[in-house]
């Protein structure tokens, strides 16, 4: 539901007010402002204190009124909105260090290209020891 702009960023401008924001996710306005207090959803305020809501506020008040349509309560929701968020984390920064890791394995390979083949790391162990001892390991 949430629209891209031209920059790729998603548009989370908070435009609907409380009465269109509960309509659109079939529930009543004092629904939102009890989902609000429990900390479930966090809308934004204009100047003279009004709640605006955006897309992903939207999606999240669905979300939310899903699973507790499916028997589950209010703490149960929130626990699991905390840990979809904290999900959404770990993946975004296992996603950034897999960049990481390839990019310091092309840099590996490259350096390793341009030693040339002689270039090895020899355990200084092999070296010291008898060609008898090396063979026997």
């Amino acid at each position: 539901m949430a629209k891209r702009d031209d920059g790729g960023r998603t548009d989370e401008r908070a435009v609907y007010i409380i009465s269109v924001a509960a309509e659109l996710a079939g529930v009543h306005p004092q629904t939102l402002r009890i989902y609000e207090r429990k900390g479930l959803v966090r809308p934004k305020r204009t100047q003279v204190n009004t709640r605006r809501y955006s897309n992903s506020n939207i999606e999240l008040l669905q979300q939310i009124q899903d699973l507790t349509q499916a028997g589950i309560n209010l703490a149960g929701v929130k626990a699991i909105i905390e840990l979809q968020a904290e999900v959404a984390a770990l993946r975004a920064r296992t996603e950034e260090l897999e960049r990481e890791l390839r990019s310091a394995r092309r840099f590996t390979r490259r350096s390793r290209d341009e030693r040339g083949p002689t270039a090895a790391i020899v355990p200084l162990r092999a070296v010291l020891l008898p060609p008898w001892e090396v063979e026997a390991e």
